[in-house]
């Protein structure tokens, strides 16, 4: 199969919806697919195709919002590149600018696509509306996400049960919602594949020591991922217990205005180290006891499911996007106050032996959410919407065929 996956960010910006792309480009091509990515170029402004890899990169203007670019939606030159791969199937994976080229390729080349939702966009309204027109701006969104993915998608995918109830009990969404977990490379994050020597020099680095207990978040650095939470937790902990640090993991706009409450409250107990190189990120988990996380705007967390594949337990807020992934008291925990993360966080840090089975049971529950189950179901969509775009076109055929023979009659 010739598969064309389209995105808005890819390689060498740093995101869980790059880590998935990248990992679903590598699965499918091992079960002997062709794989192509079309994606905006993030260091300069041309067109750039490698070869080799199967990527192409469009030139846009950069938005402001991190590293992204907004890219023409029908760019001639891709465009004329892109027709000669013959595509089977397209895989859009945004909702913008690079989605919208997907969408009028598809419509153009008769082509089947197929859509992942992966951001709940009324969580992030307030970027845009500075808390002013909530209401209309989330009738807004629905309306933009209805368009895009009822009118011109064959196939849906979203990767949870929160998602999914949002499209059909919403939304009222009539076409199909395939409910398919992100999978991950787990096996980069068992700990048999870890090098621990880096492991104890970057904990050097870091100073954290043997006898500290360490809470790791990672995670973009803004108000939806909620990490005031965590911060004011650790503020009632170093109270107490000297020896149970955060480490912060990642970047975002609302990174300095944390760094300057844990620098005004006198926070020892917390470290940051900004954006972490993918291929380090192993480490950093393996540098930790537990995870923590207090977001509710996830659709699925695959940080989450990084950690306990490394065996770190997982310490969640009651949410559906962690529903089905943690089990609270089998293979983590999970908290919806303050006072109740607390009480977890002092249990885990002193009893190891419980703390230990929660991460067994955590790295077992991980192996379930490989790279190549996940491509295999991704397959099953694919191959469902090519033959749902095949009935159309025969269905379409045979309605044009009957109309001019029931006026030769």
């Amino acid at each position: 199969m010739r598969i064309g996956i389209f995105s808005e960010t890819y390689t060498p910006y740093i995101s869980g919806l790059v880590t998935s792309e990248i990992m679903l480009k590598k699965a499918l091509e091992k079960k002997g697919h062709i794989v192509y990515v079309i994606t905006a170029n993030l260091t300069n402004f041309k067109y750039e195709y490698d070869e080799k890899e199967r990527v192409l990169r469009i030139p846009g203007i950069p938005t402001g919002i991190y590293d992204s670019r907004l890219t023409s939606i029908y760019p001639i030159q891709a465009v004329n590149i892109v027709k000669g791969w013959k595509l089977d199937v397209i895989h859009s994976q945004t909702e913008f600018a690079i989605g919208t080229f997907a969408r009028l390729f598809a419509k153009q080349y008769n082509i089947p696509l197929v859509h992942t939702y992966h951001t709940m966009y009324e969580d992030y309204i307030h970027y845009i509306t500075k808390g002013y027109f909530q209401k209309s701006s989330k009738k807004l969104v629905e309306y933009f996400t209805k368009f895009y993915c009822e009118t011109t998608a064959t196939e849906l995918i979203v990767p949870t049960h929160k998602t999914y109830k949002l499209f059909k009990e919403k939304y009222k969404f009539e076409k199909n919602v395939h409910i398919i977990p992100t999978g991950i490379e787990v096996e980069r994050f068992f700990k048999e594949n870890i090098d621990m020597k880096k492991v104890s020099e970057l904990k050097k680095k870091l100073s954290l020591s043997r006898k500290d207990f360490i809470i790791i978040f990672v995670g973009r650095l803004a108000q939806e991922k909620n990490v005031e939470f965590l911060l004011e937790s650790q503020k009632d902990l170093a109270d107490k217990f000297n020896n149970i640090k955060l480490l912060i993991v990642g970047d975002g706009p609302d990174k300095e205005k944390y760094e300057d409450y844990v620098e005004e409250n006198h926070l020892k107990n917390v470290i940051f180290t900004g954006k972490v190189d993918w291929e380090e990120m192993p480490y950093y988990y393996h540098c930790a006891n537990i995870l923590a996380t207090a977001s509710k705007t996830e659709t699925q967390g695959l940080t989450v499911i990084e950690a306990m594949a490394g065996g770190i337990v997982p310490v969640c807020i009651k949410d559906e996007s962690f529903v089905g992934t943690v089990v609270d008291e089998l293979n983590g925990r999970i908290f919806q106050t303050k006072e109740e993360y607390l009480d977890i966080v002092i249990e885990l840090s002193k009893n190891k032996e419980k703390k230990d089975y929660f991460a067994r049971q955590a790295r077992i529950q991980a192996e379930h959410c490989g790279a190549s189950y996940y491509a295999d179901q991704v397959l099953d969509v694919y191959r469902h919407a090519i033959m749902e775009k095949k009935k159309y076109r025969y269905g379409f055929i045979s309605r044009i065929y009957e109309k001019i023979r029931g006026r030769s009659l």
